[in-house]
């Protein structure tokens, strides 16, 4: 497992040992040590992997990324949040993700109809195994807990990703208000149940 370490808000460092890492396509911003950049065209999930996520509108560009030395990585200024995960799966924005450990399997799955409203598609990606996850957030990421006894709501273009117990519904508030246009603007929202952690931003997505 690679070692992950925010050199600041914004900027990723990636130490490898003769090891690789899966990062987002054009994040390099400097490096030390020999260090070798090679697109990845499946994604790190095969053929039929790869052609889900780009008919499911998942369609982002990795690279893996090798050697012995420092990289360090960043994507529009943007906050770097790190999510280290032990046998466990996150369900991630691809707009979002930004590395993750070679070593960790992703997907492209059905996240049902938010992408009607929220522009994000229908489906989302998952990260799943042992390492690290680091994701990029338009503003300083917040961690909301998900209990069995209180339902989250999110914003569909606040939401970044979830890991644990969590189912994930799509809840559509329609009424008079909304037919004449003197809506609150918020009549579509993710609905989380369950136990386990969201992940949101402090920002809507333009």
């Amino acid at each position: 497992m690679t070692h992950f370490r925010l050199e600041s808000s914004r900027l990723l460092e990636v130490e490898l040992r003769n090891e690789r890492v899966m990062t987002r396509a054009g994040a390099m911003v400097a490096y030390d040590g020999q260090i070798k950049f090679e697109k990845s065209i499946l994604g790190g999930e095969g053929l039929f992997g790869a052609l889900k996520r780009r008919v499911g509108g998942e369609g982002f560009d990795l690279m893996t990324t090798s050697g012995t030395g420092r990289v360090y990585i960043a994507q529009n200024a943007a906050e770097i949040l790190l999510v280290p995960l032990q046998n466990e799966k996150i369900f991630i924005e691809s707009s979002s993700l930004l590395a993750f450990d070679d070593g960790m399997r992703s997907n492209t799955v059905f996240a049902g109809l938010r992408g009607a409203s929220s522009g994000q598609g229908l489906f989302t990606t998952t990260v799943e195994g042992t390492g690290n996850v680091a994701a990029i957030s338009d503003g300083t990421a917040i961690l909301l807990e998900v209990t069995p006894s209180e339902p989250l709501f999110v914003d569909p273009d606040a939401f970044i990703g979830f890991k644990g117990n969590i189912r994930q519904e799509f809840v559509f508030d329609v009424n008079w208000k909304t037919m004449i246009g003197q809506s609150s603007g918020e009549s579509y929202q993710l609905k989380f149940t369950g136990q386990g952690l969201v992940y949101i931003q402090p920002s809507e997505r333009r």
